[in-house]
């Protein structure tokens, strides 16, 4: 018998095309975008790619021409027929197959018609904003600042302040009221039998799933009424578990950005989008749930929490560690973003560009993004958070709920990788008094493994705020800095990755005054950590999958005359000169350092900062040592004008 479209379209949506595809396949994942090499034929540079997301995932292969989707897939890996495949998925989902029956059509048709019920009322909805009965509600949206054109794209409505507005529109459409009860758009008092709308005297913002169709509402009060936001109850259209506002305009952009920002409420939505960051989403009345993490990462593969910087927004971000840790795997994971306290993303992007303090406006949004903590400095923060650790008792408490979080983790690499990290910043803390009773950690682990982090982790509150990947230290103040320099760094690491394992971390450490080169960067250092055995060729292949064909072809045409940064380069020659360069290039940042110490010290002779000012000794001292041990006349010509 054949089954219902409808069965077979929520199966490719609830099973995730890449994790089927990865069991096989290595791939390299970036949003929605997975590559490796084709299953089907044998191959030594990847052109097999999956496309993940709400619209047709698929597999292709440009090599063999090899074709499909996810079901298509377990049938050509596993020698499968149709149903057995579809069996097989739907099990891992956790789906029933429906029969083909009566009943089946039946449910199927009435599906049919409450979308069609929905789209009624959403068209009720904004006739009436647009009339004099919405006056209330379009003078609210004005208020808060959104054009015409945005009301539009949103389809934002009004909902009239009466019982039976709603009602006596659809029953004129001939819906018959059962039909507009199961939708949740009328509801019915079971002691007096009365039917009467839902929403009343309510600005409306329809709820679309990602294919653009309207699903369920929510309703903003404009008076004292209780509760102020009021969403449609659960349906056969509407799971809020599963459902995310406004993924229907943000799954574009957020495939194209490999980013997706998720906040609070449907107003900081849309003023995102207003101010230039389309690809945000909300839960529905509801925290993050496990269907909404593994919604997000098929469009970035460490979506951004975006957070009130308040107590509620502290709590919020607690459970979004909670509920994230089981699901954990390889590259999947989650970053938080602070917002400054009694700010949320609505009053952020609307607010003057050069007010007080931080400003406002899209440039202070984007830095808060670019300045999200990664997960694993979030759970350390959560988890310290009102302990003193003055005590072998209360410090080994400390060290029981990390570890036993880490321990929720279900992905063993995942977990244990954590577990390290952990240690080492236990080993750090608890290595001086001083640090662990004010619960800091000054330096980072000397054995990290995982460069990928480097990005993310020069945090305010961070254990390692000190440190930075590039960014931060770049826009800074090395405007002068020539850009060759830099070119060779990055040339020699792509040209020999043995020397990205050896030297990636000091190689993180490094700023970069080129936003584009300081990518590049964080990009070669991830592919490194999530990718140890790639080759040169391939390395570069990666690179200019994710966007960087330009800046490598751009360096490579520059450093054509530096000899140990070309391919042909033996290792011990490309070595020494990369160990040269970033020495000097560290120069700076480390005299910076030692005076920042020495002043340090002159106003507090503490033990910690006589530790502070010895390490940035010890570092020049490297530097110089280093500089007289490596007279390349070749790289040193790289820093003269």
């Amino acid at each position: 018998m054949a089954l219902l479209p409808q069965f077979l379209e929520e199966l490719r949506r609830r099973v995730s095309i890449s994790d089927v595809v990865g069991r096989r396949v290595r791939l390299n994942r970036r949003g929605l975008q997975a590559t490796g090499l084709c299953p089907f034929h044998n191959e030594k540079s990847p052109s097999f790619h999956v496309y993940e997301g709400p619209d047709e995932p698929h597999y292709h292969c440009f090599g063999c021409g090899a074709h499909g989707d996810v079901i298509t897939f377990v049938m050509e890996t596993e020698g499968m027929q149709f149903r057995d495949a579809v069996e097989k998925l739907a099990g891992e989902a956790g789906l029933e197959i429906p029969r083909d029956n009566p009943e089946a059509r039946e449910r199927a048709e009435r599906q049919d018609t409450l979308a069609g019920v929905m789209e009624l009322s959403a068209k009720f909805f904004e006739s009436q904003l647009g009339g004099s009965a919405g006056r209330a509600g379009l003078d609210y949206f004005r208020r808060r600042g959104l054009t015409p054109e945005t009301m539009k794209r949103f389809r934002l409505g009004f909902a009239p302040d009466g019982f039976e507005a709603l009602k006596s529109k659809l029953a004129k459409e001939n819906i018959p009221e059962a039909v507009s009860l199961e939708s949740g758009m009328l509801v019915k008092n079971e002691e007096t039998g009365r039917v009467y709308d839902r929403f009343r005297g309510r600005v409306m913002f329809p709820i679309m799933d990602p294919k653009g169709r309207v699903i369920a509402f929510g309703g903003r009060a404009l008076g004292d009424e209780k509760p102020k936001y009021l969403n449609s109850p659960e349906t056969p259209l509407f799971h809020k578990g599963r459902t995310l506002y406004n993924l229907n305009h943000a799954q574009k952009p957020a495939r194209d950005k490999n980013e997706i920002i998720v906040v609070e409420g449907y107003m900081d939505v849309i003023a995102l989008a207003e101010g230039g960051f389309p690809h945000a989403v909300a839960p529905l009345g509801t925290a993050l749930t496990e269907d909404h993490i593994q919604l997000l990462w098929r469009f970035s593969q460490e979506p951004i929490l975006c957070f009130d910087g308040d107590n509620a927004g502290q709590k919020a971000a607690a459970r979004g560690v909670e509920r994230v840790l089981p699901l954990l795997k390889p590259g999947l994971s989650l970053r938080f973003a602070w917002l400054p306290q009694g700010q949320d993303p609505d009053d952020l992007i609307r607010g003057p560009a050069n007010g007080g303090g931080a400003g406002g406006g899209a440039g202070a949004m984007r830095q808060i993004l670019e300045k999200a903590q990664p997960l694993v400095d979030v759970l350390w923060t959560e988890t310290l958070a009102g302990r003193t650790l003055d005590t072998p008792e209360r410090r080994s408490g400390f060290r029981r709920d990390l570890l036993g979080a880490i321990n929720r983790i279900a992905d063993k690499g995942v977990m244990e990788d954590y577990r390290r990290e952990m240690l080492n910043r236990l080993d750090q803390m608890f290595a001086n008094p001083a640090q662990a009773r004010a619960g800091q950690v000054q330096t980072r682990p000397q054995n990290a493994q995982r460069f990928g982090r480097f990005a993310n982790i020069r945090q305010p509150g961070s254990p390692f705020q000190h440190l930075d990947g590039g960014g931060e230290a770049a826009r800074r103040g090395t405007a002068g800095v020539k850009r060759l320099p830099y070119e060779v760094l990055l040339a020699v690491l792509i040209n020999h990755p043995d020397l990205l394992h050896r030297h990636g971390e000091a190689a993180a450490l490094i700023p970069i005054p080129d936003r584009q080169l300081d990518k590049l960067k964080g990009a070669l250092l991830d592919l490194a950590s999530r990718h140890p055995d790639l080759e040169a060729g391939d390395l570069k292949n990666h690179l200019m999958d994710l966007g960087f064909s330009g800046p490598i072809e751009t360096l490579v045409r520059h450093t054509g005359t530096i000899r140990f940064a070309l391919p042909s380069a033996g290792l011990a020659q490309a070595e020494a000169g990369l160990l040269h360069v970033m020495a000097i290039l560290r120069e700076p940042e480390i005299e910076v350092e030692l005076e920042a110490a020495a002043r340090a010290l002159e106003e507090d002779m503490s033990q910690e900062n006589l530790d502070r000012f010895q390490a940035a000794q010890q570092q020049k001292l490297e530097v110089e040592s280093r500089r007289r041990d490596l007279d390349l006349a070749e790289t040193e010509s790289l820093f003269k004008s």
